[in-house]
């Protein structure tokens, strides 16, 4: 075999397993004291959308459909989102995301037992209430909101965060 033929061949092997890497479905985060700091800093001067949702919590599995078309319609948004759930949980929840299409955005679990805790360093106001979505501007000022947003909501809030 030619050298030329060799190169070519593993051009052709790296692009097939970078595009299949790209594909992958991230993984969920462990979500533990200090991780909501960790997401401000790896979001420095980027608004986003931090979604909090459980798999126990009907109206945030209704609210999916909406999230993945809100993500397919503005695809320059950010949007993490933050199971509630126990991180022994991934198993139901990985499911979730993947049929909602949501599986590849940042996804992150509680994985610690107190969380109250983790609930008061997001937001000392947060009760643990589901749905909670939180919208940050690029300066990181927020805006959190406990239930189900319509369409025309989240709008609302973007046209806001994206000034």
């Amino acid at each position: 075999m030619s050298l030329k033929k060799f190169l070519s061949g593993l051009v052709i092997l790296l692009a097939l397993v970078n595009g299949s890497v790209q594909a992958e479905p991230s993984t969920l985060e462990p979500f533990t004291s200090g991780s909501y700091q960790k997401i401000l800093t790896n979001h420095t001067n980027q608004p986003f959308m931090l979604v909090a949702w459980s798999i126990t919590c009907s109206s945030c599995l209704k609210d999916m459909a909406l999230l993945n078309h809100i993500h397919q319609k503005r695809p320059e948004l950010k949007i993490i989102m933050l199971a509630t759930d126990d991180i022994s949980e991934v198993d139901q929840i990985k499911p979730i995301l993947e049929k909602n299409q949501l599986s590849g955005l940042e996804n992150w679990v509680y994985a610690e037992e107190n969380t109250q805790k983790l609930q008061f360093e997001i937001d000392p106001k947060w009760y643990g209430e589901l749905p909670r979505t939180y919208f940050f501007d690029k300066t990181h000022q927020r805006e959190g909101i406990s239930g189900v947003l319509s369409e025309a909501d989240y709008e609302a809030r973007f046209s806001q965060i994206l000034k």
